[in-house]
């Protein structure tokens, strides 16, 4: 029995793009500007997600980027490694570093934003609201902080 060997032919499969002219897709980076913190103290906890249905709670998405920094006003967030594609990012303003957002009778206690400045109404901002497309070159967003008490 004559076998077709299969080196060749993974060889091609990988090369095509190249051969087309078309490369594979690159990942870039994602910087985020936080701007309005009220206050240094705690932690920014933010998130960078392509899933609409667990947007903004990042934590039911696997394949979401987590980042957790030091409060300072103006601080740049940088998400690495960022396929091309359509993505959201929702952050709080953790000021008691404790983890998670505070709320009072189910209105924030902590600052929040979102990308594109999306607007909260009766609850969070749908991810078509918040998302922006990324491609190949490196992109840059800012974050509005805002406060409810």
């Amino acid at each position: 029995m004559n076998r077709m060997p299969y080196a060749p032919v993974l060889l091609l499969g990988a090369a095509l793009p190249l051969l087309l002219g078309t490369a594979l897709p690159t990942p870039t980076s994602v910087l985020v500007e936080v701007d309005g913190l009220r206050s240094t103290r705690g932690l920014v906890q933010a998130c960078l997600t392509a899933d609409p249905v667990t947007f903004p709670d990042c934590q039911k998405d696997p394949a979401a980027q987590h980042l957790t920094v030091p409060a300072h006003d103006g601080e740049t967030l940088t998400f690495h490694d960022v396929m091309p594609g359509r993505y959201a990012v929702a952050l709080f303003h953790d000021e008691n570093g404790n983890g998670r957002m505070d709320k009072m009778m189910m209105v924030p206690k902590e600052g929040y934003g979102f990308s594109r400045d999306a607007p909260v109404r009766f609850g969070p901002p749908t991810f078509r609201a918040a998302a922006f497309t990324v491609g190949t070159t490196q992109l840059r967003t800012a974050v509005k902080v805002r406060y409810l008490l």
